[in-house]
Formats: C-alpha cells, structure tokens, sequence
C-alpha cells in the first residue's frame, strides 16, 4: 500500500468516525459559518480571479499594441 493509497483509506475511516459523533454537526455548522463569513466579504473565487487576470492582460496587450500604433502616425503626420 503506497502513502496516497493509506492518507486516502485514512482520511474515509476519521471522516466516517466523526460523522456518527456530534462533530459531524460541529463540522456543518463550522463550515455553514464560515461561508457565511467569506460571502460577506465579497471575495472573488480563485477561478473568477484568473478570469479577470486574463482578461486584463489582453486589456494590457491590446492597449500597448494601440499606444505603439498611435506613436507610429504621429511619426509619420509629424
């Protein structure tokens, strides 16, 4: 048995042993809490953030590009 495979088997065995304890509920509304705090915050996803990273560097590469262009005719105008 590789460490994944025992790290996997032990992680089900404390997972299922807690879900027949009151930490079960203690863990439900820990995490209800939690998410309830995060949303306050108005945090944006890690997938909504590399979106909006994407987004702005095409934003950055078109505006360079669009920069370089406006030099060049005023070269040529000047």
């Amino acid at each position: 048995m590789d460490a994944t495979t025992f790290l996997d088997e032990l992680q089900d065995r404390v997972g299922a042993l807690i879900q027949q304890t009151p930490a079960a509920d203690l863990q439900k509304n820990l995490k209800a809490l939690l998410q309830q705090q995060f949303a306050r915050l108005e945090l944006a996803t890690r997938e909504e953030f590399d979106t909006q990273s994407k987004v702005l560097a095409r934003a950055r590469m078109r505006l360079e590009e669009l920069e370089r262009r406006v030099a060049e005719l005023e070269q040529r105008r000047g």
